[in-house]
């Protein structure tokens, strides 16, 4: 399945492919904050849809994650880095995309305050 999905306003557009099976809610001082819903796929399943010079990065900690927001709406639709076996990957905040029962999401907890 191919997913839609943006910011706020719209300056971050992209589509992403797969299957929904559940998300990561995370409590690291990030993440708690945002709010974020993350569904990781493989980084060549994300395509974006507008320029890559329309988004800003935020890095903290140890700055292996690029956490991709808007600067003009400050919604966070994803981040960027790799697993670990080193194979790229994108963390969609599936509350970004169109369409997504999120009631319908299994959700797992992830200590991330603790790493």
């Amino acid at each position: 399945m191919t997913y839609q999905g943006s910011c706020h306003c719209g300056r971050i557009a992209f589509e992403v492919e797969g299957e929904i099976q559940g998300a990561m809610a995370c409590n690291c001082s990030i993440c708690q904050r945002k709010g974020s819903l993350m569904w990781f796929v493989p980084h060549d399943k994300l395509a974006l849809k507008t320029p890559a010079e329309d988004m800003s990065t935020y890095l903290f900690n140890k700055h292996v994650i690029s956490h991709r927001f808007c600067p003009v709406c400050g919604i966070h639709p994803f981040g960027e880095g790799t697993d670990p076996k080193g194979n790229k990957m994108a963390a969609i905040n599936i509350r970004c995309l169109d369409g997504v029962d999120l009631d319908k999401v299994p959700v797992q907890h992830f200590d991330g305050r603790s790493k």
